[in-house]
């Protein structure tokens, strides 16, 4: 069994947060897999953008507003 860090994104409304996670590889069929405390942590970084509160999401990673960007 191998881990590897990975650099995920979640994305609610107009932010998105990176937020590090472990991999886990193995041999099966159901690698790479997340391990189920950092599938929580991705949940909680999604709750926090859905309810706007950046402090929050903060505290598992970066956070980003996304804006459009006018293009002619």
């Amino acid at each position: 069994m191998r881990r590897r860090k990975k650099t995920k994104h979640a994305h609610e409304g107009r932010y998105v947060a990176e937020v590090e996670v472990e991999l886990i590889e193995d041999d099966t069929g159901w690698s790479p897999c997340l391990s189920i405390e950092d599938a929580y942590k991705l949940d909680n970084v999604r709750d926090a953008l859905r309810q706007g509160d950046l402090e929050s999401a903060a505290r598992y990673g970066r956070v980003y507003e996304l804006r459009p960007v006018a293009y002619q």
